[in-house]
């Protein structure tokens, strides 16, 4: 996966792009992420690439132009239009299910908005979505965006170790992880879980398993609503509340 970031602050981007498991799996080839500074489209001797807004209002705007001379100059790159994200609180929440969605893309351009937002007319005639991090509003669109390129990259063959670094955590399945142990055994009078010492393989897998449909129904049952269980687990989670009720 190829993804291109449109943003004023390309150095700040890539300083964390270019660390931990990002970094290394940029350094292998396994995901290519190229940031483009916005103001290199501009077409005055000021790198222009705001104003203020018609009709009146605080801050400035995003001009459309140089935005949109930066995605014909990636479309010209790439010889195809890539899928245009744009980080805004009024877009879809981002989710592991939109991930997945997006992850099918060979091509990725993420445009990070700054100040009031950007020009609507170089949206509607570009953009193909809009992603948010939540019901909140940042003053720009790098550190979401950066959020969406990081869970991205992750799901690139080459980034993890293997599928499993990612397939057995919270939300791929649509349920919360189970808890994890390590050294010492006890710590502080608390001990690992003795199934975990056992080595039996099964057992580990089932016992987590189950874990992982309680750790949802305590934390986040509203998830559990979204997935269609198996009647092996619906009857668990019906046997837990029942002792719970006891």
């Amino acid at each position: 996966m190829r993804i291109d970031l449109i943003t004023l602050f390309p150095e700040m981007c890539e300083s964390v792009l270019a660390e931990s498991i990002v970094g290394r799996g940029r350094k292998r080839g396994a995901v290519q992420i190229v940031p483009h500074q916005l103001r290199s489209y501009a077409h005055d001797k000021h790198s222009t690439v705001d104003d203020t807004i018609f009709g009146g209002g605080k801050g400035m705007l995003l001009l459309a132009e140089p935005i949109a001379a930066c995605f014909d100059d990636l479309i010209r790159t790439l010889g195809k239009k890539p899928h245009i994200v744009y980080m805004s609180p009024q877009g879809k929440p981002m989710n592991q299910a939109l991930l997945g969605e997006l992850n099918q893309y060979e091509n990725l351009c993420i445009l990070c908005g700054h100040y009031e937002g950007v020009d609507e007319r170089v949206l509607d005639a570009y953009v193909d979505e809009e992603i948010s991090l939540g019901d909140f509003v940042l003053t720009g669109g790098e550190l979401p965006a950066l959020c969406l390129i990081d869970s991205l990259a992750r799901l690139q063959p080459g980034v993890l170790a293997a599928n499993a670094c990612f397939e057995e955590e919270s939300h791929y399945h649509g349920l919360l992880e189970y808890p994890q142990y390590s050294r010492p055994q006890i710590w502080r009078g608390r001990s690992v879980p003795p199934v975990l010492m056992t080595g039996h393989h099964a057992k580990i897998a089932c016992w987590r398993h189950q874990q992982s449909l309680l750790r949802t129904l305590q934390k986040r049952p509203d998830m559990l609503e979204k997935v269609s269980l198996p009647k092996d687990d619906q009857r668990f989670l019906t046997d837990f509340d029942a002792n719970i009720e006891k």
